[in-house]
């Protein structure tokens, strides 16, 4: 059976699956919409303000109170329907955009609401991650998550690239807007596309013994714990995209300088997704993901020479392209080692944790862009990934042999 899903293109068969086909459809519209929203606050704080530190810190909001939501929320993903789930945090998504795209929304009041939306991805993430082996079992599953990638990535490429030309052509407003619409969209195709499932979850738990056993699910065993390392990990290198207006600005570009870095990182994921999902053999994956984290930060260290914008896109794509190859592995791996009726709460933790630093290491970043420059901070950002990917490497090469099905 190995053989035949190896040598056979799949991506067909499992977009003929209606389930996985709304799935798809309805991530696609919301990823576009958001990472359209992402380049319109860039744009809009940095027009409005100047101040990289600032840029840095809305961008953070669009991620980091994921770290609170997947504590908290989570394990609600095993103790509810997950179609449920899924529809009711899209619905809410949709309300906070929609109030954020409202003319004279003061400053601090569109840190909130972006903080809320950030707040709900993780549930929405761990419902979609633990439902995704029941809707493709067996083979269909990996062949579902590389598909799922690569459309992600592209997506977040057409969001990133056409955003810079729709801010600059329309306002970033309407762009926030769009990003409304996308969730209502997304609702709608889920709830009409998605069986209605019965919750996973047994027992009802407290949310201090949910939170308990979360933790003992994703940290008492080495394996475990060192893919989510590694998923974490990934969060750090992207810090471009944060920086992504004084990036630009540095280079003397404008809006539309924004969205083609931004546009970087999702062109690399796209290629690595689709290379490693279709050349590398399913028996060396997993010993990858170690090699190809390290390798993904060394672009980065070329910041250092200050190169222009074509060049500086060139080492973003390469980094892209690598690190989704290994993140893309190290959620496979995470999630098929999860039971069904742990998996929201697992998945969360690892998605909240990852979002978490994509939505810090620009916050960071930002103040210290001040400093020593977009260029240079996001060099030592690299040279910073590079020191922690290098020791998780050769555990993970020690740990992975035991990896089996944890126990919830």
């Amino acid at each position: 059976m190995a053989q035949q899903v190896a040598r056979r293109t799949t991506f067909r068969e499992v977009l003929a699956v209606p389930e996985f086909r709304w799935m798809w459809l309805a991530e696609l519209l919301s990823v576009c919409g958001d990472q359209l929203a992402r380049v319109a606050l860039s744009v809009l704080v940095f027009d409005r303000t100047g101040s990289a530190f600032l840029t840095g810190l809305t961008y953070a909001l669009t991620y980091a109170p994921s770290l609170l939501g997947g504590i908290l929320f989570s394990g609600l993903a095993d103790r509810f329907p997950r179609r449920a789930v899924l529809v009711g945090v899209d619905v809410w998504r949709a309300a906070l955009m929609a109030v954020v795209a409202v003319p004279g929304v003061p400053m601090w009041s569109m840190g909130l609401l972006v903080a809320g939306v950030s707040m709900a991805n993780p549930l929405a993430k761990s419902a979609q991650l633990a439902l995704l082996p029941q809707v493709l079992p067996d083979e269909g599953f990996v062949v579902g998550m590389a598909l799922r990638n690569v459309t992600i990535q592209s997506a977040q490429l057409a969001g990133f690239a056409g955003g810079g030309l729709l801010v600059a052509a329309l306002s970033p407003r309407a762009s926030l807007a769009l990003d409304a619409a996308t969730f209502v969209c997304s609702a709608l195709l889920l709830r009409c596309g998605l069986a209605d499932r019965p919750a996973a979850g047994g027992a009802a738990q407290s949310m201090g013994a949910r939170l308990r056993a979360g933790a003992r699910l994703a940290f008492a065993a080495a394996a475990p714990r060192t893919l989510i390392s590694f998923t974490w990990l990934a969060g750090l290198l992207p810090v471009y995209e944060g920086l992504a207006a004084p990036y630009a600005a540095s280079l003397g570009g404008g809006s539309t300088a924004v969205g083609l870095i931004l546009a970087a990182d999702p062109l690399g994921s796209v290629i690595g997704a689709l290379v490693f999902a279709r050349c590398v053999p399913e028996r060396h994956r997993a010993g990858l993901i170690g090699p190809l984290t390290v390798l993904s930060a060394v672009p980065l260290l070329g910041c250092l020479l200050h190169p222009g914008l074509a060049v500086s896109i060139v080492l973003f794509v390469v980094t892209g392209g690598l690190g989704t190859a290994a993140l893309m592995q190290a959620t496979a791996s995470l999630m098929l080692a999860a039971p069904d009726e742990s998996r929201g709460q697992l998945m969360g933790l690892s998605n909240a944790g990852l979002t978490t630093v994509m939505g810090v290491a620009p916050f960071a970043a930002g103040a210290l862009a001040t400093w020593l420059g977009a260029p240079n901070t996001v060099a030592v950002v690299g040279l910073a990934g590079l020191v922690l990917a290098v020791p998780l490497t050769v555990v993970w090469q020690r740990v992975r042999p035991t990896m089996a099905v944890v126990e919830g």
